[in-house]
């Protein structure tokens, strides 16, 4: 049995986070896959450089040496921690040089490779608490492992054909072995032999993308959360955790807000069908979420209710658009350019109005405004809403879901200004306002969950 364990930032955020998670390794059966996030914090301590330049090159060594040493300090005997140091400044030689090389900050695939860095010393810190665990644990960068990225920086995903051609060069012997990889999350490597980062929370899908290649048993996501919840429990006091779910409602519930996994990290583990658990390392003993390919059992007309907020509505007018069809795909092609995520799209005889960020609405009108003068008649910007995103099995199947729940956002006094129905048989999703949103899911859950 082979399974590919995910370890986030707080869960090797600490020495003491450390050591709880080399005995959940310890402790599994059959062969380990191990995939680590960079220690919480670094990843945002990184980009935070990037982004503002004010520490120098030798700021950002001493601040990544002290907080992975001090971590090793607690943790590993004084031998086995100074071949750890010396490692860990070996790697933190070659980011010095990164940092310190000018021609190097040209590259466009330079913030990719600053900002997984955190990656490499969190898999080598891992690796090296294994083997104070008493296993044979070996660090492998996503380069080294074979994991092949495509797309763009900082918004890549995996080659999954080819990915799977190289792990199962470079992973096999180590587990025939008896050994225990421990492979960096977050990028992979594009055809140039770039970094190419997955997004912010990628590690999980880095995951589900190694537990495809190599044929897992199972995947298991180990964050700081029981697992999936009926509700966000900072809203609804009294949610629950999920104890199981089908990949179709977790997807959802990841992609419209659900902070529990990265949205990518279902498909890879579908198309296998891979089930994926979802465990809170400061709760080993908790039942957490599992994830698989069969119809979870459910009475309640909704299994969940999530919300994604700071959202802004634009609606394209132009005459008789849908007559149109060139035209509307004009405007999704503007979108596209700003490379940004919609969320919603509704239409009219007139209009076309999509769902985005309220960080993108500058990007976006820009775009939209290079457009002909005699095509749009006028752009309006309806901010500050918030995507609902009602779960349940199949729950569009089911007569008269979409008028009990709309019932519910009635008698909460809120307004529905958009309706994305139809794309999946599991969800209703609709965007109220932002001030409306907690009244609204504590209705549903309430009304439909308990």
């Amino acid at each position: 049995m082979i399974t590919v364990k995910k370890f986030g930032g707080t869960s090797v955020g600490s020495a003491e986070a450390f050591r709880r998670s080399a005995d959940i390794i310890r402790s599994g059966e059959g062969n380990t896959v191990v995939v680590v996030s960079a220690m919480s914090g670094v990843t945002n301590y990184l980009i935070s450089f990037l982004e503002s330049g004010e520490s120098s090159a030798a700021e950002v060594i001493d601040t990544m040496r002290v907080k992975h040493k001090e971590a090793a300090e607690e943790v590993m005997s004084p031998g086995l921690l100074k071949e750890y140091l010396e490692v860990l400044d070996l790697r933190l030689l070659s980011l010095k040089e990164l940092l310190e090389d000018p021609d190097v900050r040209k590259d466009p695939y330079f913030n990719d490779n600053i900002s997984s860095q955190g990656e490499r010393l969190s898999a080598v810190t891992m690796a090296f608490v294994l083997r104070e665990a008493g296993l044979d644990s070996v660090p492998l960068c996503s380069e080294e492992a074979g994991i092949h990225a495509v797309g763009c920086p900082g918004a890549g995903f995996a080659d999954l054909d080819l990915t799977s051609r190289d792990l199962s060069y470079t992973l096999r012997p180590l587990l025939d072995n008896g050994k225990v990889p421990v492979i960096t999350g977050f990028y992979g490597r594009n055809g140039e032999g770039k970094p190419m980062t997955f997004g912010r929370g990628g590690s999980d899908y880095s995951a589900a993308v190694i537990a495809h290649a190599i044929d897992a048993d199972f995947l298991e996501i180990w964050t700081d959360v029981d697992g999936f919840m009926t509700a966000d429990p900072r809203i609804v006091d009294n949610a629950k955790t999920i104890e199981e779910m089908n990949f179709s409602e977790a997807a959802e519930l990841a992609y419209f807000g659900a902070k529990v996994l990265h949205p990518r990290t279902i498909e890879p583990a579908r198309r296998k069908h891979i089930p994926v658990r979802v465990k809170n390392s400061f709760n080993p003993q908790g039942k957490g979420t599992i994830i698989h390919h069969l119809r979870a059992p459910q009475d309640e007309l909704l299994r969940s209710v999530a919300l994604k907020t700071d959202l802004s509505i634009i609606t394209v007018n132009s005459s008789e658009i849908a007559y149109r069809p060139k035209m509307v795909g004009r405007i999704i092609d503007r979108i596209g350019d700003a490379n940004v995520i919609v969320y919603a799209i509704s239409t009219s005889l007139s209009t076309v109005a999509f769902l985005i960020h309220n960080n993108d609405v500058k990007e976006v009108l820009r775009n939209l405004n290079t457009l002909e003068g005699d095509d749009i008649e006028r752009i309006d910007v309806k901010s500050n809403m918030c995507l609902i995103c009602a779960v349940g099995d199949n729950l569009l199947d089911r007569c008269g879901a979409s008028a009990e729940i709309f019932g519910k956002v009635r008698e909460a006094n809120a307004n529905v200004e958009l309706i994305s129905e139809g794309a999946s048989t599991v969800s209703l999703n609709f965007v109220v306002s932002m001030d409306k949103a907690t009244p609204v899911v504590r209705a549903l859950h309430e009304g439909f969950i308990g």
